[in-house]
């Protein structure tokens, strides 16, 4: 049956997210127009969020133990933590029961949508098996899950190969560990067989130092994780060759690994976007990244938005998706602009990326 359903108020329009005063037209999930008119409603109509980097197969375990504890402190370690295969995370993923995993899965999956999430990218541990149970958590919700997988098996190549092909032809791409976490042979093979499916090719890198970034960009990536500690010939690197960065500004706060480079990755005309990477350190919510992003990192306003709604997009590849634009699918959360927390915000784009809350949100359609 078809529907339609017109919303007024301030729209964060098109792809420089400029704003305007006026109505929408939703018909069928499609924006079917977008009218300016003067209007005096405080409701902002806003594009969902698209979360680049997620780990969310984490959600069994929310509160680790994050390092050892001297005096006062915790002195956190990234290796212990989530370094496959032995990390902290990978032990707890491998004891977990499957239909654990799955309820847990779907929880987050609900929050995202909850804090105005409408996609997301995750790098899904277990092989096969991982991409199965993430596509079943994903079978009850209209959020639009990106799948980059990764191989269990890295000792015997001819098992290796065959895994491969398994995960290329279930999952949208590979998402591998940093470069230094397996053998350079075996993430060659990996590019190449991504390339042979026409899949993307993901990878951390620079996460933890800056030793993995020449072996990482010498796989010709199509998608970089993190580069924490990239250093200007890097980032030179990565321009040149049009090839894009997810950073993870709060998981990276947490593990103690630095802050990146985000204004100058900017600078060089890097496309930039954003993930909260893994779900047992941070939550899936996106507005606090977007604080992060501005009040510390000092990013402008209106650049942190987007990094957070369209170039998460672009980067995933995702069609008419990202923007409020003629076409495109409604995707689309509507924020209370004269809630407690934002009523005496002038700027709109500066309020919902500076102050905005989940509890902001009135309803959200995608």
């Amino acid at each position: 049956m078809s529907w339609e359903q017109t919303i007024s108020g301030k729209i964060i329009y098109g792809p420089e997210a400029e704003v305007i005063e006026g109505y929408i037209v939703v018909e069928d999930g499609i924006i079917k127009e977008v009218h300016e008119k003067k209007n005096d409603s405080q409701i902002i109509i806003a594009p969902c969020f698209v979360n680049a980097h997620t780990h969310i197969g984490d959600s069994v375990c929310k509160d680790p133990v994050l390092g050892e504890t001297v005096g006062h402190f915790v002195k956190r370690d990234l290796d212990q933590l989530v370094k496959p295969p032995d990390g902290l995370k990978h032990r707890i993923l491998n004891s977990t029961p499957r239909d654990e995993m799955i309820g847990a899965m779907k929880n987050s999956i609900c929050d995202m949508n909850y804090t105005g999430t409408c996609a997301f990218a995750d790098f899904r541990e277990g092989g096969l098996n991982g991409i199965n149970v993430l596509k079943e958590a994903l079978s009850s919700s209209d959020i639009e899950g990106t799948i980059f997988a990764r191989p269990v098996q890295t000792a015997d190549a001819d098992k290796f190969c065959t895994e491969l092909d398994e995960i290329l032809e279930n999952a949208d791409g590979l998402g591998m560990s940093g470069a230094n976490d397996i053998d350079m042979n075996i993430l060659e093979t990996a590019r190449e067989k991504a390339a042979k499916y026409g899949a993307s090719f993901a990878i951390h890198s620079g996460e933890n130092d800056r030793s993995d970034i020449d072996k990482a960009l010498s796989l010709d990536p199509d998608i970089l994780i993190h580069m924490t500690h990239a250093e200007e010939k890097d980032l030179k690197r990565v321009a040149e060759s049009d090839t894009p960065v997810v950073v993870c500004p709060r998981s990276n706060f947490i593990t103690g690994v630095g802050m990146a480079p985000v204004a100058k990755m900017l600078d060089q005309g890097i496309k930039v976007a954003i993930g909260t990477d893994n779900i047992m350190l941070n939550s899936a919510n996106m507005f606090s990244e977007m604080e992060i992003l501005s009040k510390i990192f000092g990013i402008e306003d209106r650049q942190v938005f987007m990094m957070c709604t369209l170039m998460g997009a672009t980067i995933l590849g995702l069609e008419n998706t990202g923007s409020i634009l003629e076409g495109n699918k409604a995707k689309i959360m509507i924020i209370n602009g004269n809630s407690s927390n934002l009523t005496g915000t002038r700027e709109v784009i500066s309020g919902i990326v500076r102050r905005a809350r989940p509890d902001d949100i009135l309803s959200v359609i995608i």
